[in-house]
């Protein structure tokens, strides 16, 4: 399997690298710079990083693109940022800065189209796009951030328009509806440890990764369209 990720280089990303691939798959990382240091990889996969700013969302893309293995079977867009305030008691959306919410349309939306438009030209063997988005963009989700949901919100309909063009060539395409992470804890930690963070309120990246395992795994004969993975105790769900 060829896979990249975009956003690539902490968190979810850099969890989906270490994760995912198989003894003989090759894994394209994608971020502003490459981590130091680089992630931890099972034996026998080959590790390529490609350095990119998605918030130059042409620049990035046309980066991306001249140096992209050809036949790739996996893409994984793993980018979003939000509002400074968001998700705290002082956000208000007519306060939001400007040149902030241009730059979140371009890092969450624009890139994501641009790179689409170059990278699905030319698919692999069994293509599977994984678009990860947010429950604060689900509808009646119940979060006031304005930008942020409504850029997770146009992934579903990025996802279901692409299904539409590009079901001939059978490309299989899933919104990862993630609730809060828990984002410190990385692979290495035991997943009953990461889980206790939060008290319930909070994803353990294992979890992410072990279903989004699953989705590449799949037989050529199905996909999953949308999986909405909140924490247990959060109260929107």
């Amino acid at each position: 399997m060829k896979l990249m990720v975009i956003g690539a280089s902490q968190g979810l990303g850099r969890a989906f690298v270490e994760g995912l691939p198989d003894p003989g798959d090759l894994v394209v990382g994608v971020s502003r710079r490459a981590p130091q240091p680089a992630p931890a990889l099972p034996p026998a996969v080959e590790l390529q990083w490609i350095e990119a700013d998605m918030a130059q969302p042409l620049e990035a893309a046309q980066r991306i693109e001249s140096q992209a293995p050809a036949g790739l079977d996996a893409l994984i867009y793993n980018l979003g940022v939000w509002e400074t305030q968001a998700f705290g008691p002082d956000y208000r959306f007519l306060e939001s800065d400007d040149a902030e919410l241009m730059r979140l349309v371009d890092i969450n939306i624009t890139g994501a189209l641009l790179l689409l438009k170059r990278l699905l030209a030319a698919p692999g063997r069994k293509p599977q796009l994984i678009l990860t988005g947010s429950t604060s963009g689900l509808r009646r989700s119940g979060r006031p951030e304005l930008a942020f949901g409504a850029s997770k919100f146009a992934l579903s309909g990025m996802a279901d328009a692409l299904r539409e063009s590009f079901r001939a060539q059978r490309l299989a395409v899933t919104c990862l509806q993630l609730g809060y992470l828990n984002t410190e804890d990385d692979l290495r930690i035991p997943v009953a440890q990461a889980a206790a963070r939060g008290a319930g309120q909070l994803v353990p990246l294992h979890d992410v990764v072990a279903l989004t395992r699953s989705l590449l795994r799949l037989s050529d004969a199905a996909f999953v369209r949308e999986l909405v993975l909140p924490a247990i105790a959060d109260e929107r769900f």
